[in-house]
């Protein structure tokens, strides 16, 4: 793939800010590190007109957003595997047969669509989770995505977490983390016995030196809590090495006095939490035909625990999910109706929270952070949650990776008093 050389820039010019304020920001790139944000003043007036600056009117500026939780090898399929709606049981049958029909080149192909759908929304980062495969040649999806990492460099970082089934032997799990998995993933409440299941997979990421990022009880009723067993296990873990768990669907529909003891725990454990609004909010509840659940996790009391949570977008267009934008502004959206989160909250779990749970540097407006940012043209943090605009700017280490421009136009029409 063949990308235009990125524009490096010194400055950003009349940038509002989500606080109301307009600023410029100078950029400082020197060879001993990435690129970081050297000073944020209020704006000047008219910018220079020169390479090095972007003049940003018009544009809110964000931090750029980070997808803590995607599945670029699934990404896209709905329509090859053409699943029935439904629960997580029917998507994970569907694409467990369905998966068998598609080669290296699709997954290549797929997973690049969906990357760039993401880096084309404002996403500088992305956590990706990728299965060890049915049949012959399990680890062909894995080998796909870090061929795709190579091609996105300059545009995004891109980690992968490899999703190994209960089946899976140790052999298999070492070879996926060779073939280019940076950590060790699955669902362990799914597995005939999910606690043993957690601790098997705990144990190869801790043999290996590297973390863990678990589907965790990803069901809103039941007591085969994997949660707890996860907490217990890494607290002593050396605190560099990631541990997240995404979904928790259980929290937002366990007892109070059991959600807090949980929790303590949880927070003693240094365990990131992911919430994923759209892909949970279509998946659970299905059984509930009447005050059907939401299905998310208990967002609020897990920040108000202290505990670090950031949100993604999951799955897009395959069984899991039929509809999706790779949008992280969708997130937000998401988050604020069925989450109940204020929308400076809702920012914050797509930006500053995921970058802390993916273990990212600090980004965006703030001197001394790195210069990852979204502008997205809009009055207002809730103009362009509520409008999500496409047109966009986003830039990636100090270079502008992505534009996007709409254009809207309207026939005549004649005017008429009322």
């Amino acid at each position: 793939m063949d990308h235009a050389l990125p524009q490096r820039i010194s400055r950003l010019c009349g940038a509002r800010l989500p606080d109301g304020s307009v600023v410029d920001i100078d950029i400082r790139s020197d060879t001993a590190g990435p690129p970081i944000v050297a000073a944020v003043r209020p704006a000047a007036g008219s910018p220079a007109a020169d390479s090095g600056t972007l003049d940003l009117t018009g544009y809110l500026l964000l931090t750029a957003p980070a997808e803590p939780h995607a599945h670029l090898d699934k990404a896209l399929s709905w329509d090859t595997l053409a699943p029935p709606f439904g629960d997580l049981g029917a998507a994970i049958a569907n694409w467990r047969n369905g998966s068998r029909v598609f080669t290296a080149e699709s997954f290549r192909e797929r997973a690049t669509a969906a990357a760039l759908a993401l880096v084309r929304n404002g996403v500088t980062a992305i956590r990706t989770h990728v299965d060890i495969l049915e049949g012959p040649d399990p680890l062909r999806g894995i080998v796909a995505v870090d061929t795709v990492r190579t091609r996105l460099r300059g545009l995004a970082d891109l980690e992968i977490v490899v999703m190994v089934p209960s089946h899976a032997d140790t052999e298999l799990v070492h070879a996926a983390l060779d073939a280019g998995a940076d950590l060790v993933g699955g669902a362990p409440h799914v597995a005939p016995d999910p606690v043993a299941e957690t601790i098997r997979l705990l144990r190869l990421a801790h043999e290996r030196d590297i973390g863990a990022d678990l589907h965790i009880d990803e069901f809103l009723h039941g007591d085969h809590h994997t949660f707890a067993t996860f907490a217990e296990q890494v607290e002593h873990w050396p605190p560099e090495r990631p541990r997240t768990a995404g979904h928790c669907c259980r929290l937002g529909t366990m007892p109070e006095n059991e959600l807090a003891e949980l929790l303590r725990a949880v927070a003693r454990s240094g365990i990131g939490v992911v919430s994923l609004p759209l892909t949970n909010l279509y998946l659970q509840g299905w059984d509930d035909p009447v005050a059907t659940p939401r299905g998310l996790t208990a967002i609020n009391a897990l920040l108000d625990a202290g505990i670090p949570v950031a949100a993604g977008g999951d799955n897009v267009r395959d069984p899991f999910n039929p509809v999706g934008r790779s949008d992280p502004l969708e997130t937000a959206a998401l988050l604020i109706a069925a989450g109940h989160v204020a929308p400076e909250t809702a920012l914050r779990l797509i930006t500053d929270g995921a970058r802390e749970v993916l273990g990212l540097p600090e980004a965006g407006a703030k001197v001394g952070a790195r210069a990852e940012f979204l502008a997205v043209r809009g009055d207002s943090l809730l103009d362009v949650l509520a409008n999500a605009p496409a047109d966009r700017i986003v830039i990636h280490d100090g270079a502008v990776v992505s534009i996007s421009r709409t254009e809207h136009r309207f026939a005549e029409f004649a005017a008429v008093e009322v």
